[in-house]
């Protein structure tokens, strides 16, 4: 197949100056390849549902682009794809969605087009209209327009306007496009990779060569409802509302020595990055995790944590960040997730008014002297699904760093815990102690001082924490998002509770989870 990247130059792939938001484009073709490679490109964006429209005279490419297109959603560049001219609609089922590819030229009426299915079909897969002039009024406006023409000195042209839902993601490929071409990845194939509890979204990038990278595509996070005193649920939880987090934290860790991803190239209005591959190798193997990776994983943290670290970090020429303060508040509304969302729809129950006072009133209790004590960099995602192994690096350069852009200024124990307590991995109780050991002497030979004691006391209260936090968003990922295979991590969650719960700083908040959530002590 025709690596539609490589032509991105006869595509005219660098946009203008327009906004970011623009939902038009226009792109010269050079020849008919190009017109090849803008269907291929097109068919990286096109999801089901989607209706797109090819206008122009006869002879302008039309067939041409739609074949394109056709054949890279099927994957088979040599798929049989005729002219629906004398048929008016071609049927295909492809990897990614159903398709019905329509030629409207023999249409007489708006009325005739309802016979030929589209609207059915743009419920369930993609429609590729030809002629759509013969019949706007029965496409509906949720659709992608191209136009080809010839200019005044025979130059082909294809203007793209999107409209309705698609109109953010033309303005999206259009930065993409142009972010690839001004970091040289404009040969790349886009493969999408699996994606996480996030609204993130991420791909590889392949050149010819077999040379890869990773485009993270991070658009600014909207400000949800209000959920207290006028604020979003991100903005109490201090959840990074850019790119920029994640660039300014990156570019930290490099400082220090640490495998975080080089970035080859940055779009922080889109939300746009491109960076290096660490590959795939990870920490666990299987189900469970790999004793000395996990060790290594843990002397990176006490590094971190033994290190005198900024709050603020550059991200651009004349841009800073500030990472925010892991506050009680913070703390606070991620515990009580688990009262808006597992209480209800896994434990099952309603709890009065006094219960739930009663439990902000514990943790806010057990809570205040973390939030005073020592603060590092916490990421707060430090756990097997967001470290890679890089085994031909030396030393602590073995554990790869790739999320991070929710970090903030908070308790060091906090992200030792999401490590030793690993939501989607079991860490047995020995492992957990062992490292917990590794850490204090890691600690210890830097800073004779260190506070064992404290520190495990602080642990227990942060993995505590955090196990409630996570048992609130598993619930909420299962019951909101329609993700059911969180659910399955629940009984892990909820013995690493029950395990917290048992050090006497937890005491109080350990006799609140007896009588409002028996089930978690049952059979344990």
């Amino acid at each position: 197949m025709l690596d539609s990247a490589r032509h991105l130059a006869s595509l005219g792939a660098a946009p203008d100056a327009a906004a970011p938001d623009a939902a038009s484009w226009d792109i010269p073709l050079a020849d008919e390849a190009a017109t090849v490679a803008l269907g291929q490109m097109l068919a990286e964006e096109i999801r089901s549902g989607d209706v797109v429209t090819l206008s122009g005279g006869l002879g302008a490419g039309k067939t041409t682009l739609a074949r394109a297109i056709i054949r890279a959603l099927a994957g088979d560049p040599d798929l049989e794809v005729p002219s629906p001219t004398f048929t008016l609609v071609q049927a295909y089922e492809t990897p990614r969605a159903g398709v019905l590819h329509a030629d409207l030229y023999r249409i007489g009426s708006p009325e005739e087009v309802v016979e030929l299915g589209l609207e059915e079909a743009a419920g369930t897969g993609v429609v590729l209209v030809e002629w759509p002039e013969r019949a706007w009024s029965a496409l509906g406006s949720d659709r992608l327009d191209v136009s080809l023409g010839l200019e005044p000195g025979g130059e082909r042209r294809a203007s793209l306007t999107a409209a309705g839902r698609l109109a953010p993601r033309l303005a999206r490929l259009k930065a993409v496009r142009a972010l690839l071409a001004a970091c040289g990845w404009q040969d790349a194939r886009r493969i999408p990779m699996q994606g996480d509890a996030s609204t993130r979204a991420y791909e590889r990038l392949v050149k010819p060569s077999g040379e890869t990278a990773i485009l993270m595509i991070s658009p600014p996070r909207p400000d949800g409802p209000p959920v207290r005193r006028g604020k979003p649920y991100s903005a109490i939880a201090k959840l990074a509302e850019s790119v920029h987090a994640f660039v300014a934290m990156d570019r930290g860790l490099a400082a220090m020595g640490f495998s975080a991803p080089r970035i080859y190239g940055e779009d922080l209005k889109t939300g746009l990055l491109v960076l290096e591959d660490l590959g795939a190798e990870g920490v666990v193997d299987g189900r469970a995790p790999i004793p000395e990776r996990y060790a290594e994983a843990t002397r990176l943290l006490a590094k971190l944590h033994g290190a005198m670290l900024p709050g603020v970090l550059p991200v651009a020429e004349g841009q800073t960040y500030a990472l925010p303060e892991y506050d009680l508040e913070a703390l606070l509304i991620e515990v009580e997730l688990l009262l808006d969302w597992y209480v209800p729809h896994v434990a099952g129950g309603l709890l009065p008014a006094s219960a739930r006072a009663e439990f902000v009133r514990l943790w806010t209790e057990a809570l205040e002297p973390q939030v005073a004590g020592p603060k590092t960099w916490t990421l707060r995602d430090y756990h097997s699904p967001n470290l890679l192994w890089l085994e031909a690096r030396a030393d602590l350069r073995r554990v790869g760093l790739i999320d991070f852009q929710d970090a903030v200024l908070g308790p060091p124990a906090y992200d030792v815990a999401s490590l030793l307590q690993d939501a989607r991995v079991t860490v047995p109780p020995e492992l957990e102690l062992k490292l917990l050991s590794l850490y204090a002497r890691e600690r210890r030979a830097a800073e004779p001082d260190f506070d064992m004691a404290g520190f495990a006391a602080s642990y227990a209260v942060m993995a505590a924490q955090r196990a409630t936090k996570v048992l609130g968003i598993f619930a909420r990922l299962n019951k909101r998002d329609g993700k059911p295979q969180y659910l399955a991590h629940l009984p892990r969650v909820e013995a690493y509770l029950v395990r917290n719960l048992a050090h006497p700083i937890l005491s109080k908040l350990r006799g609140w989870y007896e009588s409002h959530l028996p089930r978690l002590f049952e059979a344990r």
